[in-house]
């Protein structure tokens, strides 16, 4: 049964715009300035919070790295785990190109496993090092892109192997609930463009515990054929949701329904037809009923929007992207809509940015959305102002990859310009620098710095793993972790 305006415009009059949320999915605002609500603390120790927040979030300033990898605060350190060129696959090729979306898996005897998709578009002779076309793990034998699966045992040895070949632009993906990846082709082309012998923009599903499981890789066509950021599934409820990067018209946030009676599992989306279930997009409204036709009309954080869902009409777009099937008044949208993360029972979603030319609303450098699936929502947890100076620590911008922190709040990735950090953001709204890439890939005249991506941390909460895109780094940060205040 949808959510009705009706309904939604009462129930906002009865409990206010600005709903009041509970447990650790409090109100988020990131920007100097910026306005958030005031957390109520829910565990009796009133002392104990003062205490943590005269001490403020965050593990202090970023003390410059000699190495010129990685800038950290003061007592945390880093490992390299694998560098493109350098660390090998167990195969004998280098390490593949782009490191992006990842998420880690716990094995056996302190094994942790993880998957790393690599943005690799086009061509495979574009690259230096694609993803090896390994026996049996192919798709398509002319694209680049793929995912590596990293072993880090207990002792610090590192293996590596690919998980799937012979896909395009993975870029994030998700994390399963029953242990695998799912990896996102942020790409869509049909066979025979730009030398493809496939179509792409598809989801696959990698398993990093079973190498056979991943053999004659199958596209689950059912999520949609489009430019694919990242996707999560409701472990309660079976829906899986997926953003889409993409403009003229901006991308869509989908939610994906599974047909009556399927159970997830490991193996269970191979049984599925091309056409299983059924793909929706979103039709938000605010307090008052009115339609919102994108997000960046948001400005005040923990605003909050009721959501509808409107099916599809061609989930494969042979002729129309799926994007362009809907007119002006049937959907929301948002430009950049980036990584997302399962938790607090429901999706962390981010939109990069949004400008005066592909936005309708406001101009700003991102924002973080929260949907709960259960009062079907969408609250506005984080937004950046449009950054006044991309070069100065602090004015973060641009965010991507995001995980929930087992500390508290969220850990952002940046892609934004000029520096480039991961960054926590408390429940709160303070936030604070972790780390600063400090490789510069420019010149000294005009330095660049990549993005970082995959921001995750280990099952036992010790090591927090993230990507430099390029020259394509996995670094391993560990420190004296702590629990952030709420306020």
């Amino acid at each position: 049964m949808p959510l009705t305006r009706r309904d939604f415009a009462k129930r906002s009059a009865l409990t206010g715009a600005g709903v009041a949320l509970a447990g650790t999915a409090g109100v988020l605002a990131t920007t100097d300035g910026a306005l958030a609500s005031q957390d109520v603390d829910t565990d009796g120790t009133e002392g104990k919070a003062d205490d943590a927040k005269a001490a403020g979030p965050g593990y202090g300033p970023l003390v410059p790295d000699p190495e010129g990898i990685l800038s950290l605060p003061a007592g945390f350190s880093y490992r390299i785990i694998t560098r493109t060129g350098e660390t090998k696959l167990e195969s004998g090729e280098f390490t593949p190109q782009k490191h992006d979306g990842t998420a880690t898996f716990e094995g056996r005897g302190g094994v942790t496993l993880l998957v790393v998709n690599h943005e690799l578009k086009g061509a495979r002779s574009r690259w230096e090092h694609p993803v090896p076309l390994a026996e049996g793990l192919v798709y398509d034998p002319a694209a680049s892109g793929g995912c590596t699966v990293v072993e880090v045992r207990k002792g610090g040895e590192v293996a590596q192997w690919v998980g799937i070949a012979g896909t395009s632009t993975n870029c994030a993906g998700g994390r399963t609930s029953w242990g695998t990846w799912l990896t996102c082709e942020e790409n869509s082309d049909l066979a025979g463009e730009n030398g493809m012998t496939k179509d792409h923009g598809y989801v696959f599903e990698v398993d990093p515990y079973d190498r056979r499981a991943n053999r004659a890789p199958k596209p689950l066509k059912f999520f949609g054929r489009y430019d694919h950021e990242a996707v999560v599934v409701d472990p309660k409820r079976g829906h899986a949701y997926l953003t889409e990067d993409d403009k003229n018209p901006n991308g869509l946030f989908f939610r994906w329904v599974p047909p009556k009676g399927f159970r997830h599992g490991r193996g269970q989306f191979r049984t599925l037809a091309d056409d299983a279930g059924v793909l929706q997009a979103p039709k938000c409204f605010d307090s008052g009923g009115r339609y919102v036709d994108d997000l960046s009309r948001a400005t005040k954080i923990g605003t909050v929007y009721g959501v509808d869902w409107v099916d599809v009409p061609d989930r494969d777009a042979r002729e129309v992207p799926v994007r362009e099937q809907f007119g002006e008044d049937e959907v929301t949208r948002a430009r950049k809509l980036e990584g997302m993360w399962w938790g607090d029972g429901g999706a962390y979603i981010v939109a990069s940015y949004a400008r005066d030319d592909d936005s309708p609303g406001e101009p700003h450098d991102g924002q973080v959305w929260f949907y709960d699936p259960r009062r079907r929502t969408l609250t506005l947890k984080v937004r950046l102002g449009v950054n006044p100076d991309v070069w100065k620590d602090g004015a973060f911008d641009g965010p991507d990859n995001i995980t929930v922190s087992p500390y508290g709040g969220l850990i952002i990735a940046e892609d934004g310009e000029g520096l480039q950090h991961l960054f926590g953001a408390t429940d709160s709204g303070r936030t604070y620098p972790i780390a600063r890439n400090e490789v510069n890939i420019g010149t000294n005249d005009e330095p660049e710095f990549a993005e970082f991506t995959g921001v995750v941390f280990s099952a036992d909460g010790k090591t927090l793993y993230a990507n430099v895109q390029e020259p394509g780094i996995m670094l391993a940060i560990t420190g004296p972790w702590k629990r952030q205040p709420r306020r």
